[in-house]
């Protein structure tokens, strides 16, 4: 077969693979926030000292889901752009800060370690930024999908660091064990 394929069978394959990218991606992360319990019922993380800026739990549950979405979009994207110059290097940068969001809530929820919680969002963001420009040149609208990402990311690292500088001994704030403390 030497056929071009046409812009319909172009748009069904990449709805194929974006039917498996976004699922994967939105569940894995869910499954890392759940595994580590993070969020409101954490009882670790409301005993420390919030900054002023700390937006209510719900919101964090609002824009997850969001963002994981538009980041297995964008996985989709990079995937169907077979041939694109680049192309496996942006993929393993993707996998390298995918990596990293998916390590974040353990670390801090879970294991109460923000200071290295903290390296782990600066990364992020970091490579975030890297990514947006590579990926731009692959598919200009993947690049554009993870500008929301990379300001969250952001606005995260700077939530927490207020949380290790206002609580210097986070690690050892221990209320009473819950049945969202993960235990190794």
């Amino acid at each position: 077969m030497t056929e071009i394929a046409s812009k319909s069978q172009l748009r069904m394959s990449f709805l194929r693979v974006a039917l498996v990218t976004v699922p994967a991606v939105l569940l894995l992360g869910i499954l890392s926030g759940q595994l580590a319990g993070s969020g409101d019922g954490n009882r670790w993380f409301e005993a420390l000292e919030k900054p002023a800026p700390m937006p209510p739990g719900w919101l964090f549950g609002l824009v997850w889901p969001i963002l994981y979405v538009l980041l297995g979009l964008v996985l989709a994207m990079l995937i169907h752009a077979r041939g694109a110059a680049g192309r496996p290097r942006v993929l393993a940068l993707y996998g390298v800060g995918l990596a990293l969001n998916l390590a974040w809530s353990p670390v801090f929820f879970a294991w109460h370690m923000v200071d290295v919680a903290m390296s782990i969002v600066a990364a992020m963001a970091v490579v975030t930024a890297a990514l947006v420009p590579l990926a731009w040149r692959i598919r200009p609208l993947g690049g554009f999908l993870l500008l929301p990402y990379l300001g969250w990311l952001v606005f995260a690292a700077a939530l927490n660091f207020e949380i290790l500088r206002l609580n210097p001994d986070a690690g050892e704030v221990a209320p009473e064990p819950s049945g969202t403390d993960i235990v190794l």
